[in-house]
């Protein structure tokens, strides 16, 4: 079957940016070879859409509204609008469009023939059972996190939750983790709370689907993409092992969590200051990504700790909140050592410039990615989420990362963050040539004809060109 007569397919992002941009990159490679594309997007989404939509006018969206959700404020149909407190509303509320897509698919003249859709959005499953279609779960979170928490949701949680840390003997490496080191999305479930039941049972269906597409590669979670393989070969047998590492997708996509939708005039005069300084890989860049906010005790620390140390900084701020800020006199105290950016940074370019040897972060997936494709080390500071996850990877299994600081309340030692920011950032350590050595891996994966991302791209448009037409008959499940 050709991809041009034939080959449509849904996409359904989640609307979180994390979550959106990078399968909006995918999007973009899969349109470029050739596959006939619709987006589904609520309406104050769609302007994420616009530069993809702008570099591949033939893909189409399908515009319906966002459903109402009790606990959710009138208007916000994306995480950044609320926090991610609005993440259960949300995954919650986007179920309600179950009914309007199967109308959408089964009224379409040409449908298509396979949903992609975020992991976040796995009621979509049942969705594609009864339109006889395969659905591919899109993972914007690394393979290890999706190994971690198939395992949790099928053990006891009552029994894991007695434990002080919970072993995982049948992952690669039988890796253990603290409770409050487990991922959110399993310690906020509750078997009584019909939010967290249904996020669950979506999670599961993730595993349950055709296959799973993961932001990530093989040379650094190469055992876990394997592990999963192996694990949707249990659930759906020898033929569903389609698991594909496609990542970092950033270094592909037309869209990046490096955009902005306006020109920033400050851009040109951060590039001035990191051309100025005179030694590669001096230069720490400082930023927690778009949700988490310091406390100011947090931010007074760091403060102080970037002023202890002797090392260049870039430090991001958040405007407009009690952690948009920094204590009285400390850009003079650090004068042309520190550079202070208030509100959005290009981060992606920033990890990039040769000046920049190691990024402070919270160790959100995105931002790690990031920090690897920038070739920077990363001094790890997991707060919630995944983040405890990556840092594990990245610390204990990829040698690129060292923990400064751990929890959502914590407040470091401004003493002992300056002595860790001072010795990882002077000269070429371990780690900063680890860390550039896993970068010239992720190139590898992505940008050349055998490797790992190209290849498992090419074998999942291969498999989506294959696919039979849609169904001439619903069987509704």
């Amino acid at each position: 079957m050709s991809s041009t007569s034939a080959t449509h397919i849904l996409v359904f992002p989640y609307p979180a940016q994390g979550h959106m941009l990078p399968l909006l990159d995918l999007t973009h490679q899969l349109s470029l070879r050739g596959l006939i594309i619709t987006i589904l997007v609520t309406p104050n989404n769609l302007p994420t859409l616009t530069p993809l939509l702008s570099a591949n006018p033939s893909i189409q969206t399908l515009l319906l509204p966002f459903p109402p959700h009790p606990q959710l404020p009138q208007g916000v149909e994306n995480v950044k609008d609320i926090g991610n407190a609005g993440n259960l509303p949300i995954i919650n509320a986007l179920a309600k469009l179950h009914d309007p897509l199967l109308h959408w698919f089964t009224s379409h003249p040409s449908p298509p023939v396979a949903i992609i859709s975020d992991f976040f959005l796995g009621w979509t499953l049942r969705l594609a059972h009864q339109l006889n279609l395969p659905r591919i779960a899109f993972f914007s979170s690394g393979a290890f996190l999706a190994s971690v928490l198939d395992y949790l949701w099928r053990q006891d949680a009552e029994a894991l939750r007695s434990l002080p840390a919970v072993d995982f003997a049948d992952l690669p490496g039988s890796p253990s983790l603290k409770q409050d080191h487990l991922p959110s999305l399993w310690r906020f479930y509750r078997e009584s709370d019909p939010d967290t039941k249904f996020l669950k049972d979506g999670v599961l269906a993730n595993f349950a689907s055709w296959g799973c597409i993961f932001n990530s590669f093989h040379q650094l979670e190469g055992r876990y993409l394997d592990y999963l393989s192996r694990r949707l070969m249990v659930i759906g047998g020898q033929d569903n092992a389609r698991v594909y590492g496609v990542g970092p997708l950033s270094l592909v996509g037309i869209v990046t969590s490096n955009g902005n939708p306006e020109e920033d005039p400050h851009s040109a005069g951060i590039m001035s200051w990191l051309d100025a300084c005179p030694d590669a890989g001096s230069v720490l860049y400082v930023c927690f990504g778009s949700q988490k906010l310091l406390n100011k005790q947090q931010v007074e620390a760091l403060a102080s700790g970037l002023q202890k140390s002797g090392t260049r900084f870039i430090w991001v701020v958040k405007t407009g909140t009690e952690a948009g800020f920094v204590p009285e006199g400390f850009e003079e105290l650090v004068g042309e050592r520190g550079l202070i950016i208030k509100g959005w940074a290009p981060q992606v370019t920033i990890l990039s410039h040769r000046a920049v040897g190691g990024f402070l972060s919270h160790c959100g997936w995105n931002s790690v990615l990031e920090g690897i494709v920038g070739g920077a080390m990363i001094l790890g500071w997991p707060m919630e989420a995944d983040q405890f996850v990556n840092a594990r990877l990245l610390v204990e299994e990829m040698g690129v990362a060292v923990r400064v600081c751990e929890g959502a309340h914590s407040v470091p030692d401004p003493e002992h963050l300056a002595r860790v920011i001072d010795e990882s950032m002077v000269g070429d350590t371990a780690m900063k040539v680890r860390a550039k050595e896993v970068r010239d891996k992720a190139f590898e994966a992505v940008t050349t004809t055998n490797g790992s991302s190209s290849r498992d791209l090419d074998a999942l448009v291969k498999h989506l060109e294959h696919l039979p037409p849609y169904p001439a008959e619903i069987s509704f499940c």
